[in-house]
């Protein structure tokens, strides 16, 4: 039986995730609505090598499997509202990817290098430098990618186009953008000014709305285990 607390607890984190990586400001975003086509020499990737891209306000990861083909988990909002494959094979915009995003609906598909790119600069391998781990054959990772080609559910902590590469390359879902949050998240709790701002976040709250179990119980809780782990 699922824990409802920590089920919300891991939505909070998601939208945390998901919110600490938009560039809200920015303009120069690979692939917006603009002439995002561009020539990629794809003869100098290798069928199991892992290509790696900016994509909207998260790093996006895909296996090539050759003939300028690549598998990536991609969220798309749009495998929810219709089963007509011609548009939901099309590009996927940066708008059905974050609503996709949000809405935890995905799949494992294949594009051009051209489409999965969106327009942005191509990395080969570069996970290798960061994860300590092995690469599998090249060709091992190729047919991992190929076997899990479908419908998948998304999630931004859980299961994303990281965790999807990560098992095919190096045989275990991680993902280090993930474990970078995490790190950003402790420093932030061991902070003794975040006791201080959710303390008065908490009074706050309850004046404006009440002396209720739903604002007085956070308003105490959240501060104390902040203390406590600080």
């Amino acid at each position: 039986m699922k824990n409802p607390m920590l089920e919300v607890v891991s939505l909070l984190l998601e939208k945390l995730v998901l919110f600490s990586n938009f560039r809200l400001f920015s303009l120069d975003i690979p692939g917006e609505e603009k002439g995002w086509k561009k020539f990629y020499e794809v003869n100098c990737f290798l069928r199991g090598d892992v290509l790696e891209v900016p994509r909207t306000h998260l790093t996006h990861y895909g296996i090539y499997l050759g003939d300028n083909r690549v598998a990536h988990l991609m969220p798309d909002i749009l495998l929810a509202l219709t089963n007509d494959k011609k548009r939901t094979q099309k590009v996927v915009s940066n708008k059905r990817l974050i609503l996709g995003v949000i809405g935890k609906v995905a799949s494992i598909r294949v594009d051009t290098v051209e489409d999965f790119a969106y327009g942005a600069d191509i990395l080969v391998n570069h996970l290798d430098q960061y994860v300590k781990k092995k690469a599998l054959l090249n060709e091992e990772v190729a047919r991992r990618a190929e076997k899990l080609l479908g419908l998948t559910s998304y999630s931004l902590l859980w299961n994303n186009c990281e965790h999807f590469v990560t098992y095919c390359r190096y045989g275990s879902a991680i993902s280090p953008q993930v474990d970078k949050f995490f790190e950003m998240l402790k420093i932030i709790i061991r902070d003794q000014r975040s006791v201080l701002a959710s303390a008065i976040l908490g009074l706050v709250s309850i004046v404006c709305m009440g002396l209720a179990s739903y604002t007085t119980f956070p308003a105490i809780i959240i501060p104390f285990c902040l203390w406590m782990v600080a």
